[in-house]
């Protein structure tokens, strides 16, 4: 297998990195992969991990639950009835921040859909980018959505979009560099961009360490915290101007760390961590499970506000 190994790190440059964690993939191979952390600017990262044109393997099975729609199980029934709830908080946020209730919207690694149709009803312009093409097929058959694969990104118009959302797609995006560029090329000046991630810095994630399942292996590559993310904004010419919580996703990361961990009860014992969280990202939003962040570009009127 042909793997990346991260020389020097790819926010600041520096090459002082240490190795950080050691985890498992527990979804696909059992392989163990290492976190590196540098020591200039703190950003952390998988090293080694396998190159975009081999890492699909890892995705292929059917606990990979974003590009599944089973519903068997008590984890997976939760994991749907919050989809369902998120949806309608997600749309709400983008018309919020963005300040129009419709416009041109684009929505990278759409997976199956889900959002994409709901900005769609509400009258968005949509244009839907997916690597997956079972999760494009899903898209088309449920929604009637004409996702385009991701090679399509370079071909979309530079200032065409009002606002662009990536729901948990950071992470597992090969060249981060060259994303954020093309980012902040295909906003207008005025536009937003709303980014959802998991956050290494929670409370969930020092509590179940190496376990934490948002910590993914090898299918996330980079593990951001509020800190990390906004610098990855600021040197491609955003502004962090928000940050929201994503209290829930401490509920169903628990249970599935739990699983990980082969512990008894794991729904309990999640459901208990993820209360836990709950309340501590009351009390400190930014040591929320997951965060959402939301940029402007630099120089917009509305980057001041």
């Amino acid at each position: 297998m042909n793997k990346f190994t991260i020389k020097a790190c790819p926010l600041c440059e520096g090459t002082h990195l240490e190795r950080a964690l050691t985890c498992v993939d527990h979804y696909a191979t059992g392989e163990m992969f290492h976190l590196c952390r540098c020591a200039d600017c703190g950003f952390i990262f998988t090293q080694d991990f396998p190159v975009e044109a081999e890492i699909g393997r890892y995705y292929e099975t059917p606990d990979y639950i974003s590009h599944s729609d089973t519903k068997k199980g008590a984890m997976n029934s939760v994991y749907h009835w919050v989809r369902s709830y998120m949806l309608g908080r997600k749309a709400r946020l983008v018309a919020r921040e963005a300040h129009r209730k419709e416009g041109r919207l684009l929505d990278i690694g759409t997976g199956t859909g889900y959002f994409a149709d709901t900005m769609q009803r509400r009258g968005w312009q949509i244009e839907a980018v997916e690597k997956n093409a079972q999760a494009r097929a899903f898209a088309k058959e449920h929604f009637n959505l004409e996702v385009r694969p991701d090679t399509d990104l370079k071909n979309l118009t530079p200032g065409s979009f009002d606002v662009i959302t990536m729901w948990h797609v950071m992470e597992h995006l090969e060249h981060l560099n060259e994303i954020w560029e093309t980012l902040n090329s295909l906003l207008t000046d005025k536009g937003v961009l709303i980014v959802a991630v998991p956050n290494c810095s929670s409370f969930d994630a020092q509590k179940y360490g190496a376990y934490w399942a948002a910590y993914d292996v090898p299918r996330h590559l980079w593990h951001f915290t509020p800190g990390t993310i906004q610098q990855w904004g600021s040197k491609h010419g955003f502004i962090l101007a928000e940050r929201h919580p994503m209290p829930f996703d401490a509920f169903y990361v628990s249970m599935l760390t739990e699983k990980h961990m082969r512990r008894s009860c794991t729904f309990l014992r999640g459901m208990i961590t993820g209360t836990l969280a709950w309340f501590s990202a009351l009390v400190r939003k930014e040591r929320s499970s997951s965060m959402i962040y939301v940029f402007r570009k630099k120089g917009s009127p509305t980057s001041n506000h």
